[in-house]
């Protein structure tokens, strides 16, 4: 090979003479300084040469592109030589083989002048260090990939989990975790942390709870940590998290069914807001009398078939999907359920069209709302998700349901507690949910600024002990309250209400 001047050959200053030039490039494997491109150049300085470090395809890794021979290249990734020198009147190489994890690379020092002692000494360990460099870089990448991985399988399984499919979570989860979901029931807990550091939160969530628990970045809040455990000891584990950390909070379920897990994460997520206000930074939601829990179980579970008896025609797995996605969606916005399915936002409210169409009613009226909520959550406990009118009355109303003296009482003292308040907000509420929690058309109703109406809703929910300026749970309840005491008209069911 004829050899030629290499016009852009990196400059830098000589290395020092006897260990001097060692002590450089041990520099080199400081943490705040591994950088194979930092090392390749360093090397081209000290032996005043140029440097090319590149794979068995010819690929450029760092430094710049030298005329090399093939034939010794191939030798030296094929390993049938572990370095080799080659000279002309104008250039004198040096290639050494520098061994990668997935594949061996090539060292090649070009320079004007004969390679001394000192020069092929550089060489030779400024290899082994860009081996190291390699073989570091690699192993952090493949951590890093194994990582994100085991990452995306657990917010898989909790996909599965939010929409009921249980028998497939548990399946996915016994390759990696073994027993994990083998409980008929589990607590869910959100910790909330400023999202720089959430990361970090969620290391030490997983290194707290081992195995016992689902360990989940949430893909819809960036400050929060889902976790996912039947063990009773993670709530602790997570409180002694909380205690060691000035800014993070922690909210948790009851313990529901692994089915019910998407409403577990409801009671965390409103639990967390009660955790904000409190000393300790931590909230389990509080079990209190819920309406339906006030109604005949026998008449709910009969009006709950006949409600959401036109899915009842679609295929078991299509009725499934839409009635996981429309508990989510009435839960949350579009866009957080979304990413907690793991699905667009556009297939969560094109599956809610659906069963508007399907239900013959409109998600846009907060009764409609609130009514159809009453029904998904009765509808998990019905077996495989359907059931017979067998209740000995086929004709039970929605109006029935609410006008049992038990659920009247519930209401009355529920919505009584904003009576002492004389800006009024129970006709402020009441409004509000009329017009489907838009506080602009409300005020426009009152006479009022929609600033004040949003202020009249947030004044409620301390009183109510529930929130309302997000959807969920808490907001429906306090609609039902308003429908038990007929301060709003029941909506309409197509052929059920």
């Amino acid at each position: 090979m004829a050899g030629r001047e290499d016009g852009n050959r990196q400059q830098g200053t000589p290395a020092g003479p006897g260990p001097a030039w060692a002590e450089e490039l041990l520099e080199h494997l400081r943490p705040a300084g591994r950088d194979v491109r930092r090392v390749v150049g360093w090397l081209a300085g000290a032996v005043r040469g140029s440097v090319a470090l590149q794979d068995a395809a010819g690929n450029l890794l760092a430094g710049t592109r030298l005329p090399l021979d093939e034939g010794l290249v191939t030798d030296i990734t094929a390993g049938r030589i572990a370095s080799a020198a080659w000279e002309s009147r104008e250039r004198h190489q040096r290639l050494v083989r520098v061994e990668h994890p997935s594949h061996t690379c090539v060292l090649a020092v070009s320079r004007e002048t004969p390679f001394d002692r000192r020069a092929a000494d550089v060489v030779t360990h400024t290899a082994q260090v860009i081996e190291l460099l390699l073989t570091a870089r690699e192993s952090t990448a493949a951590g890093h990939r194994l990582r994100r991985a085991t990452s995306d399988l657990r917010l898989a399984i909790l996909q599965l989990l939010m929409v009921e499919d249980t028998i497939a979570a548990r399946r996915v989860a016994a390759g990696l975790w073994p027993g994990l979901l083998d409980a008929d029931t589990a607590r869910v807990y959100v910790v909330e942390s400023d999202p720089a550091v959430r990361d970090r939160i969620a290391q030490e969530c997983l290194a707290g709870t081992g195995e016992d628990a689902l360990v989940v970045r949430c893909p819809a809040m960036d400050g929060h940590v889902i976790v996912v455990s039947p063990r009773d000891t993670t709530g602790e584990t997570l409180r002694s998290l909380v205690d060691r950390h000035p800014d993070i909070f922690l909210g948790g379920s009851v313990r529901q069914s692994l089915a019910r897990t998407a409403t577990a994460y409801g009671q965390a997520v409103s639990a967390l807001a009660v955790a904000r206000f409190r000393p300790d930074k931590t909230a389990v939601y509080a079990e209190r009398t819920h309406p339906e829990r006030l109604m005949d179980p026998g008449a709910l579970r009969g009006w709950t078939a006949r409600v959401l008896r036109p899915l009842d025609t679609l295929p078991h797995h299509t009725r499934a999907e839409l009635l996981a996605t429309t508990r989510l969606g009435l839960e949350f916005t579009a866009v957080n359920a979304a990413k907690v399915l793991g699905v667009s936002r556009n297939t969560v409210r094109a599956r809610m069209e659906r069963v508007e169409a399907l239900l013959g009613t409109d998600f846009a009226d907060l009764t409609v709302r609130a009514v159809v909520h009453l029904a998904l959550n009765t509808q998990i406990g019905l077996p495989d998700g359907r059931h017979p009118d067998d209740t000995g009355n086929s004709t039970l109303r929605l109006s029935d349901l609410l006008s049992g003296s038990a659920v009247r009482t519930w209401a009355q003292d529920l919505l009584g507690r904003l009576e002492a308040d004389a800006r009024n907000p129970r006709r402020t509420l009441r409004t509000w949910i009329a017009v489907g929690g838009n506080a602009e058309r409300a005020a426009q109703a009152l006479g009022m600024h929609a600033q004040t109406v949003r202020e009249h809703v947030r004044s409620a929910e301390p009183v109510l002990e529930r929130q309302l300026l997000a959807a969920g749970t808490d907001l429906y309840e306090v609609v039902l309250a308003h429908l038990a005491v007929g301060d709003l008209d029941l909506p309409a069911l197509r052929r059920h209400d």
